[in-house]
């Protein structure tokens, strides 16, 4: 963090579109700052875009007189239930509000608005380092305001609410998941007292829509080190009302002296694995939506296990077909946080799913039948999962580690072999669906699928070379099995 005089910071603001706002306020004798993200983002020398602009009186009439002086070229959006309006000239955007304070009912998070001046809307802001405002009128143009001195507290690493934090909280309970995403993504830490209100307004949560709650753990879910978040999460308590089915992996049982590992945080290891892995092998091509959807998996990834929970004397702890449950729970959670039902979803529920796959293979000999067939259900997905499975390897035993890891890279060589040779021509069957069901007189029904089984089972074990004339025969062979042949030549 860098700290700036306010002749300094009128120098960094010395900008045509600064000092157009200034002189339309001027002209309207009004006072208006620059203020929030933007200003936050200026100290810590991080790129922003987001300008917001508090007016004392109303930000609509500035924005008016703005969208006049900038001509044709400029957008003006009104909002008038809000009180907000927003410019836009190509890729620079504007809000402008007037100042205000807000009062909280205690079942809403949507306030009674009334007009106020600086000091009442620095008052409402969320924490201090987002209460700083810069001045934009000629006269003070540069002149930083800041009477809850956010500037120690970002050069302290600080996130620390404005006023009483359990009054912040309770207003506005979204505040809570605001605190423990800044101090994600900005690797600051909690002020104590800020801590214990989050844990005495835990339950407020209750009010926040699924959606509003979805947007804050993406974001949280996109830091660095996400895992910092979601121990923020767990330890105030709000987390058990997000996700208690993965608060619940944090139980660890022993019977007969033996003792299952910590599935919470083995997950928290293997989303910050998964975290790293991206960051490795995306280079330049990032794409935030994929990224982010893997990410969702490796948190869900285990999920399922406390409903599979078994102790055998022979072996210990199991957590049989785990995987399979996990991916049955996927949608649940996704339709409670109003996380997207469709492809993402679906994606989300496939790397659960699957995820036993590779390593299930890894610890065996790595057959071309077992890659073939896992390619085949994996699809375009097969490096995404890949590199779920690896991150999935935390065994604090090397050996075995070692092991796993060196299978893998077997996995991934015949994989990229099968990639090289078209494996989507490789293993679908030349006959399909349509063509038995034409062949032997049929319907959809449970004899097709037992016929096409057959024909995949054995292009997938190489049993025969995917071309008509042996698979002709295999199904005819099966056919015959079933009694299907004769029906056929019958009718």
């Amino acid at each position: 963090m860098k700290i700036y005089s306010d002749a300094e910071l009128a120098s960094i603001l010395d900008k045509e579109i600064f000092h157009q706002i200034g002189s339309c306020a001027d002209e309207l004798c009004m006072e208006c700052y620059v203020v929030g993200g933007y200003v936050r983002d200026i100290f810590l020398e991080r790129p922003s875009n987001d300008i917001d602009v508090v007016v004392v009186g109303s930000g609509i009439t500035l924005a008016e007189a703005l969208k006049k002086k900038l001509g044709r070229k400029a957008h003006l959006s009104i909002f008038q239930r809000f009180g907000t309006a927003q410019v836009k000239q190509g890729k620079l955007e504007v809000e402008f509000v007037g100042a205000r304070k807000e009062s909280y009912s205690r079942d809403s998070r949507k306030p009674v608005v009334e007009d106020g001046t600086l000091e009442d809307d620095q008052n409402r802001r969320d924490f201090t380092i987002n209460a700083l405002a810069i001045c934009l009128n000629k006269h003070r143009f540069g002149e930083l305001v800041d009477p809850f001195d956010g500037l120690f507290d970002m050069e302290d690493g600080i996130i620390r609410t404005p006023l009483d934090p359990d009054i912040t909280f309770s207003d506005d309970p979204l505040r809570m998941l605001r605190c423990v995403r800044f101090a994600t993504q900005l690797n600051f830490y909690i002020d104590d007292d800020t801590f214990d209100a989050l844990q005495r307004n835990a339950e407020r949560l209750r009010i926040i829509s699924g959606e509003r709650i979805a947007d804050e753990m993406n974001k949280i879910m996109m830091c660095q080190h996400p895992s910092t978040g979601f121990d923020y999460l767990y330890r105030t308590g709000l987390l058990h009302f997000i996700l208690p089915e993965l608060v619940a992996l944090d139980n660890v049982a022993t019977q007969n002296g033996r003792a299952h590992k910590n599935n919470y945080y083995h997950t928290m290891e293997v989303l910050e694995n998964v975290v790293k892995k991206q960051n490795e092998s995306d280079g330049e091509n990032v794409d935030d939506e994929k990224r982010l959807w893997l990410r969702w998996a490796a948190l869900l990834h285990d999920i399922g296990k406390m409903k599979v929970r078994r102790f055998d004397p022979a072996v210990g702890w199991t957590f049989h077909n785990h995987n399979y449950v996990g991916a049955r729970m996927v949608p649940e959670i996704f339709r409670r946080l109003k996380l997207p039902l469709d492809g993402k979803m679906k994606f989300v529920q496939k790397m659960v799913d699957l995820h036993m796959r590779p390593i299930v293979i890894a610890d065996e000999e790595v057959t071309d039948s077992a890659v073939r067939r896992l390619l085949n259900d994996a699809s375009d997905d097969i490096d995404d999962l890949m590199l779920l499975c690896e991150a999935d390897i935390t065994s604090k035993n090397q050996v075995r580690k070692a092991m796993f890891l060196e299978n893998f890279r077997l996995v991934r060589e015949k994989l990229a072999d099968l990639k090289m040779k078209d494996y989507k021509r490789l293993l679908q069957p030349v006959i399909d669906g349509n063509e038995i069901m034409e062949l032997f007189h049929l319907t959809p029904s449970r004899q097709v699928g037992e016929l096409k089984k057959c024909l995949k089972d054995a292009v997938l074990d190489n049993q025969v070379v995917n071309e008509r004339e042996p698979l002709m025969m295999l199904l005819m062979k099966k056919a015959s099995e079933l009694g299907l042949v004769k029906a056929a030549k019958d009718s």
